[in-house]
């Protein structure tokens, strides 16, 4: 019996020996991957977080820029009748909201829900204000009508996504 003591022994030391080598390589294995995970989400926001603030950006500039204030500055004195007016102030939306639509990719659904919110109640003010002026009228009178509708509001169409556009910037730091 004392024949086969030393073998086992050595043989339960030798397969606690590998047990402890696999525990020590596992945790030196799972240490490094979590190290290199680190250092790619930190890559990654390095190359995103750039964009993310230029999405932003960008959709802060596209709510001004489609804001009636100035559209109309921008756009009345191009048009000769309101009908002409109407359709260029569409366009205008129209284009600028196709020109940042790919933004939304770093904006959260909410912030471009509410993006479109305000693009569509901008919309909305101009085709309510259209269809109370006569089409052959100077393009000046659908202005004054848009201006009119616009101040009768308790808050602009875009201050709400505005508000939401920074609010979700200041997350980012």
């Amino acid at each position: 019996m004392n024949d086969y003591i030393f073998p086992i022994l050595y043989l339960a030391l030798g397969a606690g020996m590998v047990y402890g080598l696999y525990l020590t390589v596992t945790d030196v294995a799972n240490k490094i991957l979590e190290y290199l995970k680190r250092d790619i989400k930190g890559k990654h926001t390095d190359i995103t977080l750039p964009l993310r603030l230029q999405a932003y950006e960008r959709m802060c500039l596209f709510l001004e820029r489609i804001s009636p204030n100035n559209l109309l500055l921008r756009l009345t004195p191009s048009a000769a009748n309101a009908l002409e007016l109407h359709q260029i102030l569409l366009r205008e939306i129209r284009d600028e909201y196709n020109h940042n639509i790919a933004q939304q990719m770093y904006m959260s659904n909410h912030a471009w829900e509410q993006l479109t919110s305000a693009m569509n109640e901008i919309v909305a003010v101009i085709n309510q204000s259209a269809a109370e002026v006569n089409p052959e009228d100077p393009a000046t009178n659908l202005a004054k009508k848009i201006f009119s509708h616009v101040i009768e509001k308790e808050t602009q169409p875009a201050a709400n996504a505005l508000k939401v556009l920074k609010e979700e910037v200041r997350t980012l730091f």
